[in-house]
């Protein structure tokens, strides 16, 4: 049986680990805490800090390659045990670029590939300056461990430059600036790249945020098909540029004028794939094992007319409730997912919710309506 390391035990190793199991794969999971969601599903489960050398020489002992559920791992880990002979996958070049959003931007511009204007700043006179170049608004962003939002501030003119510094420099975080992008829409485009470079992109679809956080995903997009293959064309590309392996989730905006531009890359399965579970005729999971492990990759291509996903965020703290899906599971079409978390706490990500229809306006109301009877 192939042993396959996860950094990170949260939901999308929870969903790696019940796609593995299907596959015959045992999965590794190393946490820094105890009682993760994916932990739980299996009892090779290592509970510590990834930077102590005695945990890691007990994970590399135990799997045969190694993969990660989000890219706060830090690439000189991965590099290390590379170098003991471990593959991980992404590696640790890939995950060195991606890691870091200014570099992970310069990787893609120098591609080719259309991104917003953006530069590297050390102080708040540097940002000042940036704004006399750009323009207001502006982006300032962690370089870093940023993530629905967290990590990002719109600033709309001088004033708001000291306040974004103090809040997003309190962790020694490294910042970029960014121009503002007047986008019509956000996509998102799924994209799985095997060992020897064979490459697959599930549907483009369109994200909508709420708070600065993930709300629904449409598949399809609702957009033209030369746009849907432009955005197609730019994610498989941008992959490719970071020289990714496995599946990588790729951000992008649809201007009016019908160009489309890199947002950002993550390297790990993301949650604008989660409706691949039901939709298409492999999800995102299953197909980031094969391209790990060096099997054949499987179709992406869609099963139903439409999917939109709904996020489920906590409502409100406290435990979850042994009955909190009972009046969503009457909705018809619809599939509900909860990712084991003891504790909801307001905003934070406890599930979501696919639903399949016909058309996407038939599985959108579908979707929030069993969303909104969702009890956490």
């Amino acid at each position: 049986m192939i042993r396959l390391g996860i950094f990170g035990g949260g939901q999308l190793a929870q969903m790696l680990t019940q796609a593995a199991i299907s596959l015959g794969v045992e999965t590794v999971i190393f946490e820094r805490s105890a009682d993760s969601p994916a932990g739980r599903l299996t009892q090779a489960e290592i509970v510590g800090a990834w930077e102590d050398p005695t945990l890691l020489d007990l994970f590399a002992s135990r799997c045969d390659l190694a993969t990660l559920e989000n890219e706060f791992v830090d690439a000189t880990i991965l590099a290390g045990l590379e170098a003991r002979g471990l593959p991980i996958y992404p590696g640790a070049l890939t995950l060195a670029m991606v890691q870091d959003k200014f570099f992970q931007k310069e990787r893609i511009a120098a591609a080719g590939l259309r991104v917003p204007a953006f530069r590297r700043v050390s102080t708040p006179d540097d940002l000042l300056s940036v704004a006399d170049d750009l323009g207001w608004p502006l982006l300032l962003k962690t370089r870093r461990n940023g993530y629905d939002g967290y990590g990002n501030v719109t600033l709309h003119g001088p004033s708001d430059v000291l306040p974004a510094w103090k809040r997003l420099t309190c962790g020694d975080s490294s910042l970029l600036a960014e121009a503002f992008v007047p986008f019509s829409r956000e996509l998102a485009v799924m994209v799985v790249r095997g060992r020897t470079g064979e490459a697959r992109a599930y549907p483009v679809v369109e994200t909508v945020q709420r708070h600065h956080i993930c709300h629904l995903v449409r598949a399809p997009a609702a957009i033209p098909a030369n746009v849907a293959a432009e955005a197609t064309a730019l994610a498989l590309a941008a992959v490719e540029a970071v020289g990714g392996v496995g599946i990588f989730g790729v951000e992008l905006f649809a201007l009016d004028n019908g160009q489309i531009l890199f947002n950002e890359m993550a390297p790990r399965p993301h949650n604008s794939g989660h409706y691949t579970i039901e939709a298409c005729v492999a999800s995102q999971f299953e197909n980031h094992l094969r391209a790990v492990i060096g099997w054949p990759l499987a179709s992406t291509d869609l099963r139903t007319p439409a999917a939109v996903m709904v996020n489920l965020l906590g409502q409100r703290a406290g435990p979850v409730g042994p009955d909190a899906l009972r009046a969503a599971l009457d909705v018809p079409d619809t599939h509900l997912h909860l990712y084991g978390k003891r504790e909801s706490r307001v905003g934070r990500k406890m599930g979501h919710v696919t639903a399949l229809g016909a058309t996407l306006a038939e599985a959108e109301s579908l979707a929030l309506r069993a969303a909104d009877l969702v009890d956490i």
